[in-house]
C-alpha cells in the first residue's frame, strides 16, 4: 500500500484541514501532541498555477511534520493536476488531498469544495485530472460530506467514482454541505461507505475524545478518524486518544499551567513564523485561537473578553500569569 500508515493495523488518527487554524504552527503542536496524519489548510489550484506568494505559503510544512499531505481545491481537473505536479516540485508531500467537502460559499461559488457533490461527472474528472497528472509520484486522495444536503445525500455512490479515478483513500465527514456545522454527523453513512469501497476510509465528525475513537474504530468499518474542532480547543485530544485506546482509562486532566503553557507558546511560535506579520498583527490573528484554548476554564466569559484585546505577546503572558495567580488563591 502506498499509504504505509494504515498498515499492520494501524488505525492512524488525522489532524483535518481547517482554513485559518491547522497552520504549520498548530500542525507542529498537534504532532507532538499525538496526531499521526496531517493535511495543509486547503490552497486554490488557481493560486498554485499562477505561483502567488500568499497561497503558496499555505503549502508550507516541516519535515518533522510527516507524513503530511497538501490539500488543493477547484473546479476544472486539468488544471487541478497542474498544481499538484507544481506542488510535488515544491515541497514533495507524502500525498495530494483534493477537497470535495468544503461547505464555504466562496469557495462553492467558484465550483469547489462541495459544489461537486451535486455534480459527479466534474467530480470524477477533477479526481481522474489530478490522479493522472500525478502519475504514482505521490498517491492522490480525496474528503467529502455525506452529500449536498438530505435529499442528496449520494457518498456511496461518490466514493465508488473516487475509487475508480484512482483516489487511495477518502475522508468522509458525516454532515451535509447544508447542515455546515450542525446537527449529529452520520456515521451510518460513512460506515456504509467505507464498506462500499476497497480503499481506506477516514471518518471526521464529532469525534471528541478517546471514547468516541474506540466507538467508530469498533463499531465501523473505518480505517482511520480525522479529528478536527475538538483540537482547536484541545489539541491534546491525540495524546488522550491513544492513551484511552492502549489502556482503556481516561488520561488525568491536562494541569492548567500546561494548557496556559502552551497557548504562550503557540503565540510565540505564531510570530516566529511571520505567518501573519509583525508582533501585534499576528497576536491580533491570534485572538479567536486563545478564546476557543479557554473555552471551559473557570471564569471564561471575562478571561475571553480580555483576550479579545491581546496585541502583544507580553500582555499574553500577563493574562496568563493573573489568571494563574488567581486560581491557586482560590484553591488555598
Amino acid at each position: 500500500m502506498s499509504l504505509p500508515w494504515f498498515q499492520n493495523g494501524q488505525f492512524p488518527l488525522y489532524l483535518a484541514p481547517m482554513a485559518g487554524v491547522t497552520d504549520v504552527v498548530f500542525r507542529s503542536i498537534c504532532k507532538q501532541l499525538g496526531a499521526d496524519v496531517m493535511v495543509t489548510e486547503f490552497v486554490s489550484a488557481e493560486g498554485i498555477i499562477r505561483q502567488d506568494d500568499r497561497t503558496r505559503k499555505y503549502t508550507e510544512f516541516t519535515d518533522e511534520q510527516r507524513p503530511c499531505g497538501v490539500q488543493i481545491f477547484g473546479g476544472d481537473g486539468e488544471r487541478m493536476g497542474e498544481a499538484a505536479r507544481k506542488i510535488i516540485d515544491w515541497k514533495q508531500p507524502d500525498f495530494i488531498d483534493i477537497n470535495f467537502g468544503c461547505p464555504v460559499n466562496k469557495v462553492v461559488a467558484k465550483n469547489g469544495g462541495s459544489s461537486l457533490l451535486k455534480d459527479c461527472q466534474s467530480l470524477a474528472s477533477v479526481a481522474s485530472g489530478v490522479a493522472k497528472a500525478v502519475g504514482d509520484q505521490v498517491p492522490v486522495t480525496a474528503k467529502i460530506r455525506v452529500g449536498w444536503d438530505e435529499k442528496s445525500i449520494n457518498a456511496p455512490e461518490v466514493c465508488r467514482i473516487l475509487q475508480e479515478e484512482g483516489m487511495q483513500a477518502i475522508a468522509i465527514h458525516g454532515r451535509t454541505r447544508a447542515q455546515g456545522y450542525r446537527g449529529q454527523a452520520n456515521w451510518d453513512i460513512i460506515d456504509e461507505c467505507a464498506n462500499t469501497v476497497s480503499v481506506p476510509v477516514i471518518g471526521n465528525g464529532d469525534i471528541l475524545s478517546g471514547e468516541d475513537v474506540k466507538l467508530r474504530r469498533e463499531s465501523t468499518a473505518v480505517s482511520g478518524v480525522m479529528i478536527g474542532r475538538a483540537a482547536m480547543q484541545n489539541p491534546w485530544v491525540f495524546r488522550e486518544a491513544k492513551h484511552y485506546l492502549t489502556t482503556g482509562e481516561q488520561s488525568a486532566p491536562v494541569p492548567i499551567e500546561e494548557r496556559w503553557d502552551m497557548i504562550v507558546n503557540h503565540c510565540r511560535l505564531a510570530m516566529n513564523s511571520s505567518r501573519y506579520g509583525n508582533e501585534r498583527q499576528t497576536i491580533m490573528a491570534m485572538r479567536s485561537r486563545l478564546m476557543t484554548y479557554c473555552k471551559g476554564f473557570p471564569g471564561a466569559k471575562p478571561l475571553r473578553q480580555r483576550l479579545c484585546f491581546v496585541s502583544s505577546l507580553a500582555e499574553v503572558e500577563d493574562v496568563a500569569s493573573e489568571y494563574l495567580s488567581s486560581v491557586f488563591l482560590d484553591e488555598e
